[in-house]
């Protein structure tokens, strides 16, 4: 099945059409997300602002991201010998933005400020391509930038991710001669090791109290940052011994967030920043990190370029990065995205510091083979916009993402895939925004959530191939009217799809060959519904459709509701199955199971699904 959009959207994409087969075409990619901004270059070359849209920061940083996050991907890419034509843009922009007397000037650089986010790709680029970028340097000049990030360096920075910009400022001061002190690099260096739990995961950082913010920052930042320190400070062996050993633990479990199709499982937040994901990769290969085959890595690491030139994710007209996942989406931004925030993406683009020669390189791509299609991974949320959709639905899939609600008073109209809603006005809702308690037994989830203080929520997951089981029981004062979801399939034009709801079951066929389910296994059995949501709350997709059940919590109690989920975007492999939907375990069972199996957890499990 194709699309009955009448015109095709991706073409607009700079990376379209890129084979991504080798080095050369990743240089390519650079090229084609760094020539767009060309325009947007102020006078002074200081500031590249595409619009007049803003974030919580001022405009002064906001444009300072769109001059500075580029770099994260010009200067491997010189630095492996390949050409770039615009240094003089930037040495220019480093003159104007670091001169107080200049109109272009970024500012004073304060604790806790996002300039410190972008010193990261300054210090990257110092270290990397310091005769492109501050050789030529008048000695004025010189003296300002190195006053700059210094003021910046010995700031306090938020204690998370961030206290690794003061470590990469102070690799690119070093390379240039500006010392600085180590005593203070040390400690943020001890307190980012602090943040480090087990088994190759670090949590993000405890600045609001929570300890438990795990998500792509292990990625995209944590990990990338340690192994960029690990090839470039080699005196601190025993720490370049670790972050390598927490880098190799750390993919076993990250390859299981890619599928084959290269698409990579849509959680938590930041995910504008689309393709740094795949840095982590690139990253492995500049430390020579061998985790899995050379082949593998790079076949991790190409496809999820491969799937991200295949999404309409520029804008049409000029091939700028855009706030979105999938496709453009304001929608889902967090309140420090600015339209210069998505150029970390560039960060993907590590590995071509490494030459043609290197076996990341010059080995044959390769598939992953051998990975169950379910995978339970530890995860867990934090303080920020739409926090149990980031962070608290009960599955992740690679091909459905998830969705934001558009209306906190909407429950009758409210998305709610892979979520239960509960409601006692039948306007105001609540879902689940974090757990009591977490266990898990084998591959069974387990989860104690209280949406109000006087109602508690038990909730098991359950995988079956190609299904997932949950059962819920509740116990509430009151009466309770409860929503519960599917994965949200893309509903497509001309009314091309079909929607189905039959005694208790709900589904959809997507003209794109996409089945979506929901089968209610509960006594007394819900009603069923296909629900078409709000456009724009979904990462994946611009409209969906979602199957849905529904249903009542009696006072008193407890209530079990029990359901059976399917999706596929192979929809003849789903609807050879639809008729035959698992059982579900009785809640006695499950005890039984849990009072001899199951194990304490410290963060939340969740299942995250790969749809090839």
């Amino acid at each position: 099945m194709i699309d009955s959009s009448a015109v095709p959207q991706t073409h607009f994409n700079p990376l379209a059409g890129n084979d991504f087969k080798t080095r050369d075409d990743v240089i390519q990619a650079v090229h084609g997300l760094f020539n767009p901004l060309l325009p947007a270059f102020s006078k002074g070359k200081a500031r590249v602002q595409f619009d007049a849209s803003g974030a919580t920061c001022d405009r002064a940083a906001c444009d300072f991201e769109g001059f500075a996050r580029p770099l994260f991907g010009i200067a491997p890419m010189v630095a492996g010998g390949a050409p770039f034509a615009h240094w003089n843009l930037y040495r220019e922009g480093l003159k104007n933005g670091t001169d107080p007397t200049h109109p272009e000037y970024w500012g004073d650089v304060n604790s806790f400020d996002q300039r410190q986010v972008e010193m990261a790709a300054l210090g990257y680029a110092l270290l990397l391509v310091p005769e492109h970028i501050w050789d030529p340097l008048d000695e004025a000049t010189k003296k300002n930038v190195a006053k700059y990030l210094v003021d910046s360096r010995n700031s306090d920075h938020h204690g998370n991710n961030h206290k690794f910009f003061r470590v990469m400022v102070d690799l690119g001061l070093e390379k240039v001669g500006i010392q600085v002190d180590e005593s203070t690099t040390e400690a943020y260096l001890q307190d980012l090791e602090s943040l480090y739990i087990d088994d190759g995961w670090y949590r993000d950082g405890d600045d609001e109290g929570d300890t438990q913010r795990i998500d792509y920052y292990n990625a995209f930042a944590m990990h990338f940052y340690g192994l960029i320190y690990v090839v470039y400070r080699p005196r601190d062996k025993a720490r370049g011994d670790r972050f390598r050993d927490r880098a190799r633990k750390f993919a076993l479990h990250f390859q299981h967030w890619f599928a084959d199709t290269g698409a990579n499982v849509p959680y938590g937040r930041s995910l504008t920043y689309r393709l740094a994901v795949a840095g982590f990769w690139g990253a492995l290969a500049l430390a020579n990190v061998e985790v899995l085959p050379w082949g593998v890595i790079k076949g991790l690491y190409l496809r999820n370029l491969r799937w991200w030139a295949s999404q309409p994710i520029t804008r049409f007209d000029d091939g700028i990065l855009t706030i979105g996942y999938a496709y453009p989406n304001q929608f889902m931004a967090e309140r420090y995205n600015s339209t210069g925030s998505p150029w970390w993406a560039m960060k993907a683009f590590t590995p071509i510091i490494l030459p043609a020669t290197h076996p990341f390189w010059s080995a044959q791509e390769l598939p992953l083979s051998d990975r169950p299609p379910v995978a339970a991974m530890s995860t867990v949320g934090m303080t920020m916009r739409f926090v149990p959709e980031k962070y608290q639905k009960f599955a992740y899939s690679s091909r459905y993402g998830f969705s934001v609600e558009s209306d906190s008073l909407g429950f009758e109209i409210g998305t709610f895939d892979s979520m239960i809603a509960l409601s006692d006005d039948g306007k105001h809702y609540r879902v689940r925004e974090h757990c009591v308690d977490a266990h898990i037994a084998d591959d069974i989830l387990f989860s104690l959530w209280k949406p109000w203080s006087d109602v508690q929520v038990e909730t098991w997951l359950i995988p079956r191939g190609q299904w997932h089981i949950r059962v819920h029981r509740i116990s509430s004062p009151r009466l309770l009217t409860t929503i519960e979801g599917g994965f949200a399939a893309p509903r497509t034009d001309l009314n091309a799809d079909k929607a189905h709801s039959h005694a208790g079951s709900a589904w959809v066929e997507s003209s794109l060959g996409d089945f979506s389910g929901i089968v209610d296994l509960s006594s007394p059995s819900r009603s069923a519904r296909v629900i078409a949501p709000h456009g724009n709350t979904s990462l994946m997709f611009p409209r969906t459709f979602v199957p849905q059940l529904r249903g009542d919590v009696e006072a008193g109690g407890p209530t079990v509701l029990a359901c059976a989920v399917l999706a596929d975007p192979n929809g003849e492999v789903a609807k050879s199955i639809w008729s035959q939907p698992p059982d579900a375990p009785t809640v006695n069972e499950l005890q039984d199971i849990f009072r001899h199996e199951s194990r304490q957890v410290e963060v939340v499990k969740h299942y995250v699904r790969r749809s090839n």
